[in-house]
């Protein structure tokens, strides 16, 4: 394996074992748990994609995550150099993980900003004039607007990650993760004292509750198939767990031989799960409260997409009168250290593979020149989504590619499902689908255990190769291949 030399004061690593599970986690919390789980779950049947998404956390999340960091810490590199560290056949898949991660903050980044605005608004509601679901309809019309907070949330990032690993990214979340739990905990207990929540529950808990939800999360007659649910869990999984992005293996380059990784792989796994239940029981019986309490039918209850986060749950909000804004302040800001969390990793993987390159040529690194220049390209991605406003202002990309109206499918009526598709349709678990095929058929997972073992005993040794072997492969190549037909909407499945 040829190492790649790095420079250590540039790359950084984190101070303690806390620091790092703490800012692994807050990796893998962001709104793939907040908005993404609920909205996900209410498109497919509650409890049906509960149980698939649970054996697939299990079976899958925790074999990859492990892969991930053990890839990490064994080459003590970013995702590109790693993978060229470890396997000539492979060394293009490092690619793969960087631009899934790219794609993903092209529309993460905009959505952050939705959060800062949100915040804001909420803020000024609690003097009075509490904002409704028309406010969002407002902003994501409002193209100045939307570039503005788009750019406030880049800067953020930015200053977070020039800080450094342990003076910037662990920092910020030790203080982040505990107090995003203590506000979810407020949030919960709150949405379930609504009249009505108990429904909500038996949406996401009572098996067979939920046969009528479909696309959209509209109660009607069918439900989505097995495999598009599967597909639709998979792909959440990863979004979720920052899996298939870059975030994870950088993360793993910074980590101590001595940690233990098949615990703090389980402790991330667990927790990210257990903080996506928790936000869809916080998120869900609220919205179908409301809904009720509104004089709506439960089959008149939408739980759809960005819309939920900003524009359900900000009726909910509105209709608590003048505390509705500090439960409004409240929820943004649990988001908003959610999608900060997440969105510093990812940037944090895409920077240092500019870091790793410059020091593999002999030259000293410059972290605040490879971390400015990842946000700078970002934000001209990104500004496409802003600027569109979820398919509002007419430069959606199936207009900006001549294509007729009939022609186009759901994977580009406008630029954030565009940039989804590219990355959470196919470059994420396809990458991941091929990092397993590497560890499990190539390498053999035996050229890992001496890394499993370092910090533990390698007990979780003989699970994980027969996950990483036989049983990722499989279930990513379905995933993909589910997910490709759904979005181009070919009917394979």
């Amino acid at each position: 394996m040829d190492q790649v030399p790095s420079s250590t004061n540039q790359r950084g690593s984190f101070g303690s074992n806390i620091g790092f599970l703490l800012s692994a986690i807050g990796s893998a919390v962001g709104l793939g748990n907040i908005w993404g789980f609920p909205y996900k779950m209410g498109k497919c049947g509650g409890f049906t994609f509960l149980l698939i998404y649970l054996a697939l956390a299990v079976f899958v999340g925790f074999a990859i995550m492990m892969g991930e960091l053990a890839l990490g810490r064994k080459t003590g590199l970013g995702p590109v150099n790693a993978y060229k560290a470890i396997s000539k056949k492979f060394k293009w898949v490092g690619w793969l993980a960087v631009a899934g991660g790219f794609f993903v903050l092209t529309f993460y980044m905009v959505l952050g900003g939705y959060c800062i605005y949100y915040v804001i608004i909420n803020l000024i509601g609690i003097f009075g004039g509490m904002p409704d679901s028309s406010s969002f309809g407002a902003m994501i019309t409002n193209r100045w607007l939307s570039i503005g907070i788009t750019l406030l949330f880049f800067v953020i990032c930015w200053a977070i990650n020039r800080g450094g690993v342990a003076g910037g990214i662990e920092k910020f979340n030790k203080i982040g993760m505990p107090a995003l739990f203590v506000m979810l905990v407020i949030i919960i207990i709150k949405a379930l004292t609504m009249p009505h929540a108990a429904e909500g529950l038996k949406f996401m808990f009572v098996p067979g509750y939920a046969t009528k939800v479909t696309e959209f999360g509209q109660f009607v007659e069918s439900t989505p198939s097995l495999l598009s649910i599967l597909a639709t869990a998979g792909g959440q999984m990863f979004f979720s767990l920052s899996l298939g992005m870059s975030a994870m293996i950088t993360y793993g380059s910074y980590l101590s031989k001595k940690e233990n990784l098949p615990k703090n792989s389980v402790i991330i796994v667990f927790a990210d799960t257990l903080i996506a239940i928790l936000a869809g029981v916080a998120v869900i019986p609220a919205a179908v409260a409301n809904g009720i309490a509104q004089g709506l039918s439960v089959s008149e209850i939408k739980l759809n997409g960005p819309g939920l986060l900003f524009s359900t749950l900000q009726d909910v909000f509105h209709n608590m009168g003048a505390l509705g804004g500090v439960f409004g302040v409240i929820f943004y800001v649990l988001v908003l250290i959610a999608a900060i969390s997440s969105a510093i990793s990812v940037i944090e993987g895409v920077a240092v593979t500019f870091i790793d390159r410059a020091s593999a040529k002999g030259r000293e690194p410059s972290r605040t020149r490879a971390i400015t220049l990842t946000c700078v390209v970002l934000f001209a991605f990104s500004f496409l989504v802003a600027v569109d406003g979820l398919g509002s202002n007419n430069i959606a990309p199936w207009q900006m590619l001549g294509m007729s109206e009939e022609a186009i499918r759901n994977w580009n009526d406008c630029w954030l499902d565009f940039f989804d598709l590219i990355a959470e349709g196919i470059l994420m678990p396809l990458g991941a689908m091929l990092m397993s095929c590497m560890i499990g058929w190539e390498l053999k997972p035996k050229s890992f255990e001496d890394e499993i073992k370092s910090g533990s005993n390698g007990g979780a040794m003989g699970f994980w190769s027969f996950c990483i072997k036989f049983v990722c492969p499989v279930v990513m190549f379905f995933i993909v291949l589910v997910q490709v037909s759904d979005f181009f909407g070919l009917g394979w499945f």
